[in-house]
């Protein structure tokens, strides 16, 4: 992880926030596409009728738009937990 101040983020206050490297980003995203990749064509190739692939595929899709949705609020909250306010920034 790199180490930046928030003044470079564009806040006023200089507390250091962690920022992942690319390296991290790329590692990230490549495990996530493995893994939707996988899990599609293994319900493609599961022995079953149709509408179970198909029950399945729309399954893994709510499993990982909830995910997201679910890392995004505690992420947000954490921000709005750990904000370091200035001086003058206080609500």
């Amino acid at each position: 992880m790199v180490w930046a101040t928030t003044a470079e983020a564009g806040r006023m206050s200089d507390t250091p926030v962690k920022q992942n490297t690319a390296a991290f980003y790329g590692q990230a995203v490549a495990s996530f596409a493995v893994a939707i990749a996988a899990t599609a064509i293994g319900i493609y190739q599961l022995d079953a009728d149709p509408w179970v692939r198909a029950f399945l595929g729309i399954a893994v899709l709510y499993l990982v738009t909830s995910a997201f949705t679910l890392a995004k609020v505690i992420r947000d909250r954490q921000d709005s937990a750990n904000r370091a306010y200035g001086r003058f920034e206080q609500p």
